[in-house]
């Protein structure tokens, strides 16, 4: 068990003391609750019986009375303990001692009370009763207010926020709000599909071949099967089986898993939305995207209009529309209709991208327009028409075959919408990942790197021309809340493993810090420097390589030690 601080030794001795006394600090019985805060102030009655339970946010004793603050899930309300309302009798005993002594901000209490208007307006309750729900061991991270209005000790480091989020939720309420508007979103959306008459779904999580996307999975072991599976990277050929199998629109908020990169705006594990319908074309999927978003933003935040990293957003209809070789002409000048991978890798390097021998057409193009264009479309804009290398699962341009019938919506330099009119076409769909696999030999640890036999069998029976569209769902609520950051927006984002808080002893500490300055150093000016005897030395270091902390080595004759981070 860690180090305890004086304030958790508190708070045990606490426990014991309310044990002591008959008292249970985490009783199993129910309490039963007749209001919340909210409740209470949306519908005021004066001398209202009440029941609430919550967290105790503040405490203010005067003597034989004390002016309180009771957080629950949906806000706060001042409540007020009257040492003779608690205890009419001789036996002051449970506002002196449990109340007084024995209660600590951050504890969950039942109060029974009523309700009254304090002289400057606040309403409040009165107790009249209150009762130990939860007794917090370790105090929140509280931040404190100086009588001049000044806030100190705020919890706002962003990685102690998102490795204790359920301390940030208690202590930073505005946060809940993220959430909220993420929930509204979502039910929004579904709203917006169940009223034009699609079907809400499940498919796999686990995937015999990780396909739908251009990605990196994550791979793991059935053994009972003895097979490998992998997380899902997209569930699109899975949708699409469900359009051959006769449903005419569906569509799945689904946990995808990439094992890529971590930035601002990409989590291993994340949110999309995949959506389907039979008998459509991308066209026609631009006009429902657009209709859409605008009808989700007003569903989120009353308006179409939202403010995002400095820039005012309108998810209004209609959105402009762009097509990639234009894109990548008016901002680079170069014209990619009909080059070759040679002249395409020529441009690239002469523009400053860097590029390597497992780029193909496709991942060349995307390069340039990554790098080039990406940023410049801050309004909603659809980027249509994408060369075919660059989209195997798309159906073939209409009127030219070296295009696909794909948009991308483009927001403030990020894609947040994927579109295709999808490729039905069983034997060019065999050709198209015959073409990803090359790829993939060549290097391309993105691409297609298995042949789903089973989806191109479904497709032999025959799919309706259709149109699908995936939306990343964590990245818009990141537009519709004003979050830079994904980790924002999610309640528990993937983070790297906690530091380990170190417990050494004083001769390990003193090789520790000059060890830590020095990063490696010959063992024997590492030893001279700490000035320990041989004894003290010898399980000193000892100590530190067995907890992973130091490594010895012998290099030319030299023993060397070396800081382990």
């Amino acid at each position: 068990m860690a180090q305890l601080s004086e304030q958790e030794l508190v708070r045990r001795e606490k426990l014991s003391k309310l044990r002591s006394l008959g008292i249970n600090p985490y009783p199993a019985d129910l309490f039963a609750v007749t209001h919340s805060s909210q409740s209470i102030k949306s519908n005021y009655k004066e001398n209202e019986k009440v029941v609430i339970a919550g967290r105790l946010m503040r405490k203010k004793i005067q003597g034989k009375a004390a002016f309180t603050e009771i957080q629950d899930s949906q806000g706060r309300i001042q409540v007020y303990f009257n040492r003779d309302e608690i205890c009419p009798g001789e036996d002051k005993s449970a506002y002196n001692t449990i109340f007084k002594k024995l209660l600590d901000l951050g504890d969950f209490i039942g109060i029974e009370g009523e309700l009254f208007t304090t002289q400057v307006g606040e309403i409040t309750v009165l107790v009249k009763a209150f009762k130990l729900l939860s007794k917090a061991l370790k105090p929140l991270p509280l931040p404190k207010t100086d009588a001049d209005g000044n806030t100190y000790d705020e919890f706002n480091d962003p990685e102690m926020r998102y490795r204790q989020r359920y301390a940030d939720l208690a202590v930073n309420p505005h946060v809940k709000e993220v959430f909220t508007k993420r929930t509204k979103l979502f039910n929004a959306m579904r709203e917006f599909f169940n009223n034009a008459g699609y079907f809400e779904v499940e498919t796999p999580i686990l995937q015999p071949i990780a396909g739908g996307a251009a990605a990196r999975p994550f791979v793991t072991h059935h053994n009972s099967l003895d097979i490998p599976l992998y997380m899902r990277i997209a569930n699109e050929l899975y949708l699409k089986r469900l359009i051959v199998g006769g449903f005419e629109g569906v569509y799945e908020f689904s946990k995808n898993f990439r094992n890529e990169g971590m930035d601002r705006t990409h989590n291993p594990e994340f949110t999309a939305m995949e959506i389907y319908v039979a008998y459509k074309d991308y066209n026609w999927m631009m006009e429902f995207c657009e209709q859409l978003l605008e009808f989700c933003a007003v569903a989120v935040n009353g308006e179409t209009k939202v403010k995002f990293d400095g820039h005012e957003i309108d998810f209004k209809a209609p959105y402009a529309r762009v097509t990639m070789t234009e894109s990548i002409k008016e901002f680079t000048g170069f014209d990619i209709t009909n080059k070759s991978e040679k002249e395409l890798k020529a441009a690239a390097v002469e523009m400053g991208i860097e590029v390597d021998d497992s780029m193909g057409k496709g991942k060349l193009i995307d390069e340039i327009f990554g790098e080039k264009c990406e940023a410049n479309y801050i309004q909603p804009t659809y980027i249509t028409d994408y060369p075919k290398e660059m989209s195997p699962l798309c159906k073939e341009h209409r009127s030219n075959s070296d295009l696909t019938e794909r948009f991308e919506l483009m927001v403030c330099g990020k894609e947040i919408a994927n579109a295709y009119s999808e490729l039905n076409d069983p034997i060019d769909q065999r050709q198209r990942f015959e073409a990803q696999l090359k790829l993939a030999d060549r290097g391309d640890d993105e691409a297609t790197q298995f042949i789903d036999e089973d989806f191109l069998r479904a497709l032999e029976y025959g799919m309706p021309p259709t149109s699908g569209m995936g939306i990343g769902m964590d990245r818009l609520v990141m537009f519709l809340t004003n979050n830079i950051s994904i980790q924002e927006v999610l309640f528990f984002p993937q983070m790297k493993p906690e530091k380990k808080q170190l417990d050494l002893n004083e001769n390990e500490k003193i090789i520790f810090e000059i060890l830590q300055n020095n990063k490696t150093m010959q063992l024997s000016n590492l030893k001279t420097q700490t000035e320990l005897s041989n004894k003290g030395w010898d399980k000193a270091i000892k100590s530190l390589t067995k907890q992973g902390l130091a490594k010895v080595s012998k290099i030319d004759n030299e023993l060397i030690v070396e800081f382990l981070d």
